[in-house]
């Protein structure tokens, strides 16, 4: 069986892109292959994408499974990549994004794309926490964390200087702790001028990524919760990249450059492993 394929980063967070009108009958299987980077075609994660060019504006149903088989709810750049995606597919410059989050409304330019990213969420039951009360300024793994849904869960940590974490060593014990049932992102940032430095370790890639959306939209929502910051247009810059995050009254946005990479086909064996031809 074949399978064509388009690969697209945002800000150096990159993804396979398959139709999703192909089957593949085994999604979890195929993303732990095709984003391997040393025997696959190397990426943070898959997105399935299955446009319907008939609503006004174009709609795109979203679904991103993760290099160790999970299905995320929501991701920042993987959304903004689709976004792309669907405009030049239906010749648009706006698009509607299903994901598991909700329905995203998404914005196209010459200079990337801009996406809604929904009310971020400090309640226990939307993290969600194993607590009664939201998680504030507290320890753990040695680091004084905040807690945030911003489409999915992120522990949030200030600190002096991002590049000085050892961050493969210290965030799986956060991104792993009883607080978090299901897990959380672990997101560090330090403040630098007319913004923040991020670096954001994922739950699903289990390891650093090169930018994460709504990463940088923990990192600003909870800038502004803890009186670090008073803008509401707030700069972040992952490794990958700049983003830029805008806090409205009642949901956040999230813009910064897409580019496609490349684009190929692989083979799923009759053994489930693939086949690069492309």
């Amino acid at each position: 069986m074949n399978v064509s394929f388009e690969k697209y980063h945002g800000t150096g967070n990159d993804f396979v892109i398959v139709d999703a009108s192909v089957c593949v009958p085994n999604r979890a299987g195929f993303a732990r292959e095709a984003c391997d980077r040393a025997d696959g075609i190397g990426a943070d994660g898959v997105l399935f994408l299955a446009l319907e060019p008939n609503y006004r504006p174009p709609r795109v149903v979203m679904t991103l499974v993760q290099p160790d088989g999970s299905t995320a709810e929501m991701c920042g750049n993987g959304a903004r990549c689709a976004a792309v995606w669907a405009a030049e597919q239906a010749d648009t410059d706006e698009v509607m994004i299903d994901t598991l989050a909700g329905t995203r409304y998404a914005s196209i330019d010459d200079d990337g794309a801009t996406i809604e990213m929904g009310a971020p969420d400090f309640s226990p039951n939307g993290v969600p926490l194993a607590q009664d009360e939201p998680l504030i300024r507290e320890e753990i793994g040695g680091y004084e964390v905040t807690a945030v849904n911003t489409g999915v869960p992120h522990a949030v940590a200030f600190v002096d200087d991002v590049d000085s974490i050892d961050i493969e060593q210290d965030a799986p014990a956060i991104r792993h702790a009883e607080m978090f049932p299901e897990g959380a992102n672990v997101t560090f940032a330090s403040p630098r001028n007319g913004g923040f430095d991020q670096r954001t370790f994922e739950r699903g890639v289990e390891g650093e990524t090169q930018s994460c959306g709504t990463g940088a939209v923990a990192i600003a929502v909870v800038a502004r919760r803890l009186g670090i910051t008073e803008e509401r247009e707030i700069s972040v810059s992952p490794p990958g990249g700049n983003l830029e995050v805008a806090l409205g009254e009642r949901y956040a946005t999230l813009s910064g450059p897409v580019e496609p990479e490349f684009e190929g086909r692989v083979r799923i064996s009759t053994a489930g492993r693939l086949d690069l031809e492309a």
